[in-house]
């Protein structure tokens, strides 16, 4: 799918967040500037958060607990070792929505079951945007 421009990304965060439930991650892969979280601001802001959703690279855990259900925001991109995701305490977000950016430095089968986004900016300006849908989205895939 392409993304024509930045509001066709948080556009198809939105779609995202309309068919999200309780209890799901979703993984935000792609390099620096592809578009996830921007995506993932369109996917807060159609929960109804309307304030600031800076990207979470320093805080690494971004929480959004007056959200139904509440979102987690995660950035990984300074994490060095898998072995840190366990100090981030991201298994109390089983309650909530899990938004993951860099899912990949939390090491080779984290989160089988979550829903796998892949965004890559094009030369036109445009982002792509790829998924690896589980079989728990495969009914609410907003995306087809």
């Amino acid at each position: 799918m392409i993304l024509v421009d930045e509001g066709a990304t948080r556009a198809a965060g939105g779609r995202l967040a309309a068919a999200a439930r309780e209890g799901d991650v979703i993984l935000l892969s792609g390099d620096l500037g592809a578009g996830k979280t921007t995506l993932a601001r369109g996917f807060l802001e159609a929960l109804g958060h309307a304030g600031d959703v800076p990207s979470p690279s320093f805080a690494i855990v971004q929480p959004y607990d007056a959200l139904v259900p509440p979102v987690w925001h995660v950035d990984l991109y300074r994490i060095e070792d898998a072995g840190e995701l366990a100090e981030l305490g991201l298994d109390a977000a089983d309650d909530g929505i899990l938004l993951v950016e860099w899912p990949e430095r939390a090491g080779e089968g984290a989160w089988p079951h979550a829903l796998r986004l892949t965004l890559k900016a094009e030369a036109s300006g445009a982002r792509s945007l790829t998924a690896i849908v589980p079989p728990a989205w495969e009914q609410r895939w907003p995306f087809r």
